[in-house]
């Protein structure tokens, strides 16, 4: 069975992305810079060869702090290309070796809100922008949080680093709103909105 635009019914379910291994012509470093690169692909993608540019980036982790309150973590901090003190969660690079997207996340919850979790569990992952860059962002749930034993200095954009504890249902409007636009935390306070839910629905 169809709808009128020719999906199959019920195939939602199923749906995922799909990995592709374009045979890669060229490859050049168009952009060397100290936290990601800039580089220049030539592929062969069905019948013809593509050039794309598109920036090299080591990916991240970020970390969906929810209090016994059932508040979400929210840090304000300055972020130059868009000239905008945005709304975020705790994240961070994928840019200490051996260190797993969880001990980042981890790691970021302490540095840059002196707090720690008894619990971070996988929350979702994506690409921010797939057309421009390979970024690879993994958000996990944290609970039972409570106090890092020693304060984390903070410097340039972190020096004013402002935090807040917002109910969970309010940063879930103003994301609906448009008044809350970090495209990390949509996507962590919906999934994390949406898993509690959930739970809640069965019980646990």
């Amino acid at each position: 069975m169809t709808d009128r635009a020719g999906a199959v019914a019920g195939a939602g379910a199923d749906l995922r992305d799909e990995p592709v291994d374009p045979d890669v012509v060229d490859s050049d470093l168009v952009y060397e810079g100290r936290v990601w690169d800039v580089r220049s692909d030539t592929i062969r993608y069905g019948d013809e060869e593509i050039v794309r540019q598109y920036v090299d980036h080591p990916g991240a982790a970020a970390v969906v702090a929810i209090d016994d309150d059932e508040r979400v973590l929210l840090i304000q901090q300055y972020r130059h290309p868009i000239r905008y003190r945005d709304w975020e969660v705790p994240a961070g690079l994928l840019d200490v070796a051996g260190e797993s997207p969880r001990e980042t996340a981890l790691r970021e919850l302490a540095e840059e809100a002196d707090l720690v979790a008894e619990t971070c569990e996988p929350l979702v992952s994506i690409f921010t922008t797939p057309g421009g860059n390979d970024e690879v962002v993994h958000l996990f749930l944290a609970r039972g949080l409570s106090a890092h034993h020693t304060p984390h200095p903070r410097e340039a954009e972190e020096a004013d680093i402002r935090l807040e504890w917002v109910p969970l249902a309010d940063a879930v409007d103003g994301v609906l709103a448009g008044r809350l636009r970090n495209g990390i935390l949509v996507a962590g306070v919906l999934a994390a909105a949406e898993t509690l839910r959930r739970r809640a629905s069965a019980g646990e």
